[in-house]
């Protein structure tokens, strides 16, 4: 099995769960996710790394030319961490409405 295969049927996967794991409905979770591996392949492709460096490094530069024109120490950089993986947003296949969450209940009070 090639990689492209695989990574289609890990999205199919993942839409078929994402639909509560209905029957009868693989012909179409596998042409969809088809599509998301065709989309992904074509994407461009960024490291973490160089995507990371451009935005970082930009502001400080300009911060510390100006402070150095100015006399000043140059302002600390403010530092932003990652999304962990969990709270990341899940992907919604095309054509799919996204699932509505449902709100939370409110703790009881406790029995007196």
């Amino acid at each position: 099995m090639s990689t492209d295969d695989k990574r289609i049927r890990e999205f199919a996967y993942q839409i078929w769960e994402s639909e509560g794991k209905p029957v009868g409905e693989e012909s179409r979770h596998w042409e969809m996710a088809r599509k998301l591996a065709e989309a992904e392949a074509l994407a461009p492709k960024k490291s973490p790394k160089a995507a990371a460096g451009k935005t970082s490094a930009a502001k400080p530069a300009a911060g510390k030319a100006e402070d150095k024109l100015n006399g000043k120490a140059p302002a600390p950089a403010a530092k932003t961490k990652a999304k962990p993986a969990a709270t990341a947003a899940k992907v919604t296949p095309p054509g799919e409405k996204a699932a509505e969450k449902k709100p939370r209940a409110g703790k009881k009070p406790p029995a007196v």
